[in-house]
C-alpha cells in the first residue's frame, strides 16, 4: 500500500497548464494511471473572467482559500469560497471567473 501525504506548500509549487500545482498523486503513482490529486493554485490574473474550461476528467475540488465562479453551460453558476467543495463529470463545460486568488485542493478520477 502507497500512502500520500502533503499540505500546501508554496515553494513545492510547478507550472500547470493555468496557475501552478502542487501534487500530492501525478499520474501514475501507485500504479493508478487515472487518479491524481494535489494543490492547484491560481490568481484573477492567470485565469481572466470568463475562462472557457472543459474538465478533462471527473474532479471533486475543495477550496482551501480564495473564491471563485464557475458558470455550468446549461446549469446554474456554482459560488466557491473557503471551505466550499464541488464535484464535476467529465466533459462539463463551463466558464471560471477567480475572485481572489484560490488555493484547491483537488482529485481526478
Amino acid at each position: 500500500m502507497t500512502t500520500f501525504t502533503a499540505t500546501p506548500d508554496p515553494t513545492l509549487r510547478e507550472p500547470f497548464e493555468v496557475g501552478q500545482v502542487q501534487w500530492l498523486r501525478k499520474p501514475g503513482d501507485g500504479g493508478r494511471e487515472g487518479l491524481m490529486a494535489g494543490f492547484w493554485h491560481v490568481t484573477p490574473e492567470e485565469m481572466p473572467a470568463g475562462t472557457a474550461h472543459e474538465f478533462p476528467f471527473d474532479e471533486t475540488i475543495y477550496v482551501v482559500e480564495g473564491a471563485m465562479r464557475i458558470e455550468i453551460e446549461g446549469g446554474e453558476p456554482v459560488e466557491l469560497a473557503e471551505g466550499d467543495s464541488a464535484s464535476f463529470n467529465k466533459g462539463t463545460k463551463a466558464a471560471w471567473t477567480i475572485h481572489r486568488p484560490v488555493t484547491e485542493f483537488f482529485v481526478y478520477s
